[in-house]
C-alpha cells in the first residue's frame, strides 16, 4: 500500500496553548508519491525497511511508529501481532511531509485487511495514539487541520492538479522548527474548495506557511529550493510543506510536474525529487 506524502498546502499558525503546544489551520492533501507499506502472515511481527532512505530508519525497529502502529491494533483485537511488515522508504526522513504518519497509518489500514477488521473508529482512535498527524493520514484524503493537528474534517475532493516535491537532503525535526518559531500568528483561513487548479492555486496564493522563515533561518538551503522552484514552475503555487525541508509546486497535470522534475533534475543532481499529482480519494479501511 502507498503510504503517501502529506503535504500542507498552506499552515497557519493561529496561537499556542499554555502547554506550548502550537495551534494551527491547515489545508492537507496526499501525493501519488510515498513509501510502500506490505504486510503478511507470519509466526511473529517483524519489520524490514529498504528503500533509498532506509538507512536513515536504523536502530531499534521497535521504536518505528509502523511496529507501533501493528502492536497497539493487535493489542485492541486481543489478539498477536502475527505479521511481517515490509516498509520501502521513497521519502526523506525529518523532511515536513508526514513520512512516519503515513506509513503508520498504511500499515494500520493492511493489517485492518488482513485481520478482518472493519471497525473504522478503533482505527482512528489509535491512530490518534500513535501521532497528531495520524488520523489525516489513515484517511488519505484532503482534510482541514485545526487544533494541535488534531481535529480533522473531509475538506472535499481536490481538482486534479500535478505536483513536484523537492528536498535539499537536508533533515530538519519538526519540534526544532516549533521550538525557534517567534510569530506573528496568522488567523484561519478556510475556503470552499474550487473544481478546478488555476481557482485552487489563486486561493492558496492567498495563504502561506508561517513556518517558512523560520525553517529557512535553520536550513538555508530551503530558499535556494523554493527560489530554483519558482523560477522553474514560471506561475503556479511553490511553498515549504509542514515544518520543512521539502518544498512544492503545482502543476497543471502530472505530465507537465514531471517535465518540470526532469529539468530541475538536470540541474541538481544532490537534491531529492519526485513528481505524481495530488490525491483527494479515501484510503480503503478494511
Amino acid at each position: 500500500m502507498n503510504a503517501a506524502a502529506k503535504l500542507n498546502l498552506y499552515l497557519h499558525i493561529t496561537g499556542r496553548r499554555e502547554d506550548g503546544w502550537h495551534l494551527i489551520d491547515s489545508l492537507v492533501a496526499f501525493a501519488s508519491i510515498g513509501d510502500e507499506v506490505a504486510v503478511t502472515s507470519a509466526a511473529t511481527l517483524s519489520l524490514t525497511i529498504d528503500g533509498p532512505f532506509a538507512r536513515d530508519l536504523g536502530g531499534d525497529p521497535r521504536q518505528n511508529l509502523v511496529w507501533r502502529a501493528a502492536t497497539l491494533l493487535a493489542k485492541r483485537l486481543g489478539r498477536n501481532a502475527d505479521a511481517a511488515v515490509a516498509l520501502t522508504k521513497n521519502l526523506p526522513v525529518a523532511s515536513g511531509i508526514g513520512g512516519g504518519s503515513s506509513d503508520a497509518a498504511a500499515c494500520l489500514a493492511t493489517l485492518a485487511t488482513l485481520w478482518n477488521c472493519d471497525d473504522r473508529p478503533m482505527l482512528m482512535e489509535i491512530a490518534a495514539a500513535l501521532g497528531s498527524d495520524v488520523p489525516a493520514c489513515l484517511a488519505a484524503q484532503a482534510v482541514w487541520l485545526d487544533g494541535i493537528g488534531d481535529r480533522i474534517a473531509e475538506a472535499g475532493p481536490l481538482p486534479r492538479c500535478g505536483v513536484v516535491l523537492v528536498n535539499p537532503r537536508v533533515a530538519l525535526p519538526t519540534a526544532a522548527v516549533y521550538r525557534a518559531f517567534a510569530g506573528p500568528y496568522s488567523p484561519s483561513a478556510r475556503f470552499s474548495i474550487p473544481d478546478n487548479a488555476a481557482d485552487l492555486v489563486a486561493l492558496l496564493a492567498t495563504r502561506r506557511n508561517d513556518l517558512t522563515d523560520t525553517a529557512m533561518a535553520l536550513v538555508p538551503e530551503i530558499g535556494a529550493v523554493l527560489d530554483r522552484l519558482a523560477a522553474l514552475a514560471n506561475g503556479p503555487l511553490v511553498r515549504m510543506s509542514g515544518s520543512g525541508a521539502t518544498c512544492f509546486a503545482l502543476f497543471a497535470d502530472r505530465d507537465a510536474a514531471a517535465a518540470a522534475a526532469q529539468r530541475l533534475a538536470r540541474d541538481r543532481p544532490d537534491w531529492w525529487m519526485a513528481a505524481g499529482e495530488l490525491s483527494s480519494r479515501p484510503r480503503p479501511i478494511a
